[in-house]
């Protein structure tokens, strides 16, 4: 299952989702927006994503991940709009027998997103300026745009 969501992201109904007893494992990562990025202090940040592509991209990440790694559920939710530092960014929970394949498709579903989806993050700077950021390669898509 995957959702882009337009509000926080709330854990605990998430968490929920994996009560399963033959679940011996189930591992979660939390992406929060931070305070700086490449030395600069980051104020917050703006996402964007081409949802129609990204859901259906996001959905064969998770199909991928319970295969290979025998999971029982897979979950991940990717927030857009505007976010503040500390804000909840990305939510992923797997579930699955064992812990060492829990942990490896946690991490699996969280790369795969980050490098396969078409979402693009646009952070604000405390000096002023923005930069949009393409989250499937970490590179700079555009040049800094200063605010005026």
């Amino acid at each position: 299952m995957f959702l882009l969501s337009k509000e926080a992201i709330e854990i605990e109904p998430l968490r929920r989702l994996f009560a399963d007893a033959r679940a011996g494992a189930v591992a979660t990562f939390e992406g929060r927006v931070r305070n700086h990025n490449d030395g600069r202090p980051v104020l917050g940040l703006d996402y964007e994503a081409y949802e129609a592509l990204a859901v259906e991209e996001a959905e064969t990440i998770m199909k991928e991940a319970t295969d290979r790694f025998g999971l029982y559920k897979a979950c991940c939710v990717h927030r857009v709009g505007s976010l503040r530092v500390g804000d909840l960014a990305v939510w992923v929970g797997v579930s699955g027998a064992h812990r060492a394949e829990a942990f490896a498709a946690c991490q699996y579903i969280i790369d795969a997103v980050k490098h396969r989806l078409p979402i693009w993050k646009r952070e604000r700077y405390a000096d002023g300026s923005v930069e949009w950021v393409n989250c499937q390669s970490g590179s700079r898509e555009l040049s800094r745009e200063h605010a005026h």
